[in-house]
């Protein structure tokens, strides 16, 4: 991963925490029912997800109850914007900026010398079986703080109130636990330390329970996609919900979703042209021996690409230029069908999300279609980091610096 690093493509906008931050940072975890972390210092994100800690607890999701109770832990406001670097539900990083959108001045006061534990409630306890994730409706965002600021607050306005009352002001017992809270908390009087619940309505949302599903809800009927086949094993025995489901390898999903006007595929739109010269020089990079010319000269360099693809075998050769191919067709015949002449892998990965749908929607369908089909390696890093980074291990150095390049340059 050090390339990566070096581009400042591997998780570069995690935050550092140090010194005190770690006190509190431990304050949380505990407040939060895990057990404390015994680093010194490590990077945090948007939720306050920490790499070093998962990989020091051996758990990525060491911030959850279960797959039905994640929280989150805010001890800077430098959070605010940040990425979600393993969001357990596709939405995470949407709910966090309505929460600094309501509460960032207030966030910024108590996180001055305390912390923020945060409870993503959906009002589900646990989860028992696949279909109890179609239970989504609103995500209900609850804080508590460390050594109960709020709390102390209140205690602390009781006992100004006290003090002013009667001839209470020579009562030295008062004024010593005035001092002592003062001592404790500061002055509290004038600092803004309530922070009202949030309320996020779900929608179509993607989530890491049970292998990880995607709930696409804008339909008469919701479609399920499962990533794990015993996940929709055990779906599919339900037949007390009205719910369409596939698992995502299944062929008959994209012409579902396509039917449902979910994603589209315009092989002729400049864009799409655009992505299929990645995804096209990614394929051939797959057939390439770096025994004369390294992976990354021959798929920048137009002369040793076409030099390499005469090397290769009629049917990769067909694979890798099966859209030209298609388009140089259909012009002498124009009953010439794609699937024909390119191979449903690039074909899945040159769809896109459908024009008509909002925004998060389109985010959750990207990062659904480079699931299936992860050929486009720049919508793969900006929609589906993990399966990015696992692949990109995989990958010979020359490769990885192609792939670099191409990302820093849309970027």
């Amino acid at each position: 991963m050090q390339k990566l690093k070096e581009a400042d493509l591997y998780k570069g906008e995690l935050i550092p925490v140090n010194g005190k931050l770690v006190e509190r940072y431990n304050k949380c975890l505990v407040k939060l029912g895990f057990t404390e972390t015994k680093l010194d210092s490590f990077f945090i994100d948007g939720i306050g997800w920490s790499p070093e800690i998962a990989e020091e607890k051996n758990e990525i999701h060491y911030l959850n109850h279960g797959e039905a109770n994640p929280h989150c832990i805010i001890i800077t406001p430098l959070q605010k914007g940040l990425p979600v670097y393993n969001p357990f539900h596709s939405f995470d990083r949407e709910l966090m900026k309505q929460v600094f959108k309501k509460h960032q001045l207030r966030i910024e006061n108590i996180t001055r010398d305390s912390a923020i534990c945060v409870d993503f409630d959906q009002n589900i306890d646990v989860f028992y079986e696949p279909l109890d994730v179609l239970k989504y409706k609103n995500v209900t965002v609850k804080f508590r703080l460390v050594d109960d600021l709020d709390k102390a607050k209140k205690e602390q306005l009781e006992l100004v109130e006290l003090f002013k009352s009667d001839n209470n002001f020579i009562d030295e017992t008062i004024h010593q636990k005035l001092l002592n809270s003062a001592n404790t908390y500061g002055d509290l009087r004038e600092r803004e330390v309530d922070l009202e619940n949030v309320t996020y309505s779900t929608e179509s949302f993607y989530t890491e329970a049970f292998g990880g599903i995607y709930v696409l809800k804008s339909f008469l009927s919701p479609i399920l996609v499962f990533e794990d086949e015993e996940a929709y094993k055990e779906a599919i025995k339900d037949t007390s919900h009205d719910v369409l489901m596939y698992h995502i390898a299944h062929d008959e999903l994209i012409e579902k979703l396509t039917s449902h006007l979910m994603i589209e595929c315009d092989v002729n739109s400049d864009i799409t042209l655009q992505r299929y010269e990645r995804i096209k020089r990614f394929v051939l990079s797959e057939y390439v021996n770096e025994e004369t010319h390294s992976v990354k000269d021959v798929l920048n360099d137009s002369m040793l690409f076409k030099g390499y693809l005469n090397k290769i075998d009629v049917s990769a050769r067909k694979r890798v230029m099966g859209l030209d191919r298609y388009l140089e067709k259909k012009k002498s015949d124009p009953k010439t069908k794609v699937a024909d002449l390119v191979d449903r892998d690039i074909y899945v990965a040159l769809h896109s999300p459908h024009s008509s749908l909002k925004p998060n929607d389109q985010d959750l369908v990207w990062k659904l279609l480079v699931s299936i089909s992860p050929k486009d390696v720049l919508f793969l890093y900006w929609y589906d980091k993990e399966i990015f980074y696992d692949l990109y291990q995989t990958w010979n150095n020359s490769l990885k610096d192609w792939v670099i390049e191409t990302i820093k340059k849309n970027i």
